[in-house]
């Protein structure tokens, strides 16, 4: 029985220290009353002093047992955790380096994905970044502490090589999600859009499994800017990026073919926006998609016994602030 018992909010214990002030303060004011009185002649001796005090302890003690939350377990209650598969495809090639969307098209994509592991609610994600080719950096998980993690250290030194292969990208992905007959899978692809050639858009049209649903965002600018090169530290621009007859790269956001990816992944496509506006819209979007139920999980459920405790806490105080001060005579 006792096994079964506890306190929903043991921190509520720092309010007895407030209870035996206050005891001790109404202690101290009934002396202090009775010296004065005595001093003056006013009467004789107030009676019944002790029993009001302990009443007056009592019932406060029992009034911070009752916003300590005391509970009961009273059995279990089956609870399903249902949500969304979805694979975030994050390009990761040193076009992400253009600050022609500020501070720069990586830092911003990282805060896309900051801002929709926010709002998550129970939807397992995952990541894979690529540039000239695609890995799995984390498979899918509802942890989004280790997801955080996993996103901060995203940079675009993490994949070596020229080029972006989304198709690479893409594939993995598909390949990755649980078989589901029910549940829509998402791909979530963060980019700039250059370099997706006919590939990425074959490698869509050949998905045979109509659960999967794929968004764009396309970050950065259309007028564009020219890719950086840092030092070794990162952290000074020593030069741009130049072609094969040594011009600077002039890098652009190509929305066409991140919006044909998305008419033909049955889904759609967002612009990134200083002002972050993309994240409730794609969620918005996701919102509607069916959902699949990942386990089933058993919760405690506890009866509240608070009441037990407040009712005869509040007599209790009543009882000592009313109780009539009889004198000797």
């Amino acid at each position: 029985m006792f096994a079964d018992f506890n306190f929903k909010y043991p921190s509520n214990i720092v309010f007895l220290l407030a209870a035996i002030l206050a005891v001790v303060f109404f202690a101290l004011a009934f002396g202090k009353k009775e010296k004065i009185m005595s001093a003056l002649h006013l009467g004789p001796k107030v009676r019944f002093k002790a029993p009001r005090i302990v009443l007056l302890g009592c019932g406060l003690s029992l009034m911070v047992a009752a916003l300590l939350g005391p509970q009961v377990f009273a059995g279990y209650t089956a609870v399903a955790k249902s949500g969304l598969d979805i694979y975030l495809l994050m390009d990761t090639s040193k076009s992400m380096l253009v600050s022609d969307i500020s501070p720069d098209r990586m830092t911003v994509a990282k805060r896309i994905g900051a801002d929709i592991l926010d709002r998550l609610e129970g939807d397992r994600i995952g990541f894979i970044p690529f540039a000239s080719a695609a890995y799995i950096q984390m498979p899918l998980t509802d942890d989004y502490q280790m997801a955080r993690m996993f996103l901060d250290v995203m940079d675009t030194d993490m994949i070596g090589g020229g080029g972006t292969n989304l198709a690479a990208a893409i594939k993995l992905a598909a390949g990755s999600f649980e078989i589901s007959a029910a549940a829509d899978r998402v791909i979530l692809i963060l980019s700039d859009g250059e370099d997706h050639d006919e590939a990425s858009l074959k490698a869509i049209k050949n998905l045979t499994d109509e659960q999967i649903k794929i968004y764009t965002i396309g970050i950065g600018s259309e007028k564009g800017g020219l890719v950086p090169v840092y030092n070794n530290t990162g952290d000074t621009v020593i030069d741009y990026m130049k072609d094969e007859s040594g011009n600077p790269v002039n890098s652009r956001l190509m929305p066409a073919t991140l919006k044909q990816l998305a008419q033909d992944g049955r889904g759609a496509y967002f612009q990134a926006t200083l002002q972050g506006t993309e994240t409730p819209a794609l969620l918005g979007e996701l919102s509607a998609l069916k959902k699949d139920i990942f386990a089933t999980e058993q919760i405690k459920r506890y009866r509240p016994l608070y009441q037990y405790f407040l009712g005869p806490g509040l007599l209790l105080f009543l009882l000592a602030w009313f109780w009539p001060e009889r004198r000797t005579i």
